[in-house]
């Protein structure tokens, strides 16, 4: 998968899961600061991309994320790396 692929999947679930407008996220969004997602709703959003990509991630994957754009690489490279 390409990182746009992965970027507007994860802006489907985003939307979907956690109400928030699909045009506001951006791969510069802050997912604290300006998508008021915490750290219970991060759970909920990798445990999403683990059902859709069927793909396992573990906390290490994820620690230094901050941006949409982080989510984006991360998932990207876990996913062309065949999980």
């Amino acid at each position: 998968m390409t990182e746009t692929e992965i970027f507007n999947e994860l802006k489907r679930i985003m939307s979907e899961n956690f109400e928030i407008e699909a045009d506001s996220i951006t791969m510069d969004s802050n997912i604290v600061q300006d998508l008021d997602l915490d750290s219970i709703d991060a759970i909920d959003l990798i445990a999403e991309i683990q059902k859709i990509l069927n793909c396992r991630f573990n906390a290490e994957d994820f620690k230094a994320v901050k941006t949409v754009g982080d989510i984006v690489r991360t998932v990207c490279a876990k996913v062309n790396s065949q999980c």
